[in-house]
């Protein structure tokens, strides 16, 4: 008799012993909550990612949990360093919220809960530029767009490598904009713009689009008279190949671009650049004749 009431002394014993540890565990400053982190909140469908669950008191043995909801979906043992979890984000309840629990004995504290957002990446944006050539001076205006990806936008325009504007953000499909006001000049001017959103590994530029020198981009036969009119409207485009995939134009060398322009007129004139988008479509079908050579692709110009 005296040896089970020993037995249940010992055991009562344990109890209180653990019920100190944890009671003394509580406290703060000794066993505080995780944290719950991942390198980026904003996703895409079907990527993997990892969750780092982190407890600052690095003396204990820990078991970490990971839940999603009330599931638990992994339980890892660690001391004295984050634990790793790794996941895919495919579908919407992959989302979250995520929970961090960790335990030591019969102790154990929850992370703030944490969630993904899925985006989708940005398209290569189009760049179109506007210049009005005054006398003494040239006026341009930058405009930059993609398409398609998950609002806002950031856009950044470049002249060359060099960047030229702040960190323009749009949370609505329209352009961005950039004004630059600049004495003529005989120098050939190339800008391009960059668009990205929150999946900032998946950032996209245009291609570049080339403002001729002033000597080039003015007409220089004979001026025009058109009545009152102090300015004509005069449109240039760039038709470049495309760096990647496009075979080069025949009778051009590489990087040559044609160019195209209406009339110029007395005071000022007003030039729109462009940078091509080009859309591969089916080959045409060709008429029965022996001189007649398959294998030509057409493409669409889309401004």
């Amino acid at each position: 008799m005296w040896k089970k009431s020993f037995l249940v002394f010992l055991f009562s014993l344990s109890v209180q012993k653990a019920a100190l540890g944890c009671e003394r565990l509580r406290k703060p400053n000794e066993f505080p909550s995780p944290r719950l982190r991942s390198q980026t909140e904003t996703v895409m469908r079907g990527q993997n990612v990892s969750l780092s669950c982190f407890q600052q008191n690095i003396s204990l043995e820990i078991t970490y949990f990971l839940f999603r909801g009330e599931k638990c979906l992994q339980t890892q043992d660690g001391k004295g360093e984050p634990m790793t979890f790794n996941l895919t984000v495919s579908e919407a309840h992959d989302l979250g919220p995520y929970k961090c629990k960790v335990q030591v004995a019969n102790c154990s504290k929850y992370s703030h809960p944490f969630n993904f957002t899925f985006a989708d990446p940005v398209t290569a944006p189009v760049l179109n530029i506007s210049v009005i050539q005054a006398k003494t001076d040239r006026y341009i205006t930058l405009r930059c767009i993609s398409f398609n990806g998950s609002l806002p936008i950031d856009y950044i325009f470049f002249e060359k490598n060099i960047t030229i504007s702040p960190v323009i953000s749009r949370d609505v499909r329209k352009p961005a904009e950039f004004n630059i006001t600049e004495s003529n000049t005989a120098e050939v001017k190339e800008y391009r713009c960059k668009a990205k959103n929150k999946l900032p590994d998946h950032a996209k530029y245009s291609q570049p689009v080339t403002i001729p020198s002033t000597g080039k981009a003015m007409k220089a036969s004979a001026p025009r008279v058109y009545g009152n009119t102090p300015m004509e409207a005069g449109i240039y485009a760039n038709l470049c190949e495309n760096q990647a995939d496009e075979k080069p134009v025949p009778g051009l060398e590489p990087n040559q671009c044609v160019s195209s322009a209406q009339d110029g007129a007395e005071y000022s004139q007003e030039i729109h650049y462009a940078a091509p988008m080009f859309q591969q479509v089916a080959p045409r079908d060709q008429e029965n004749s022996n001189n007649s050579k398959g294998g030509y692709v057409y493409s669409e110009l889309v401004f």
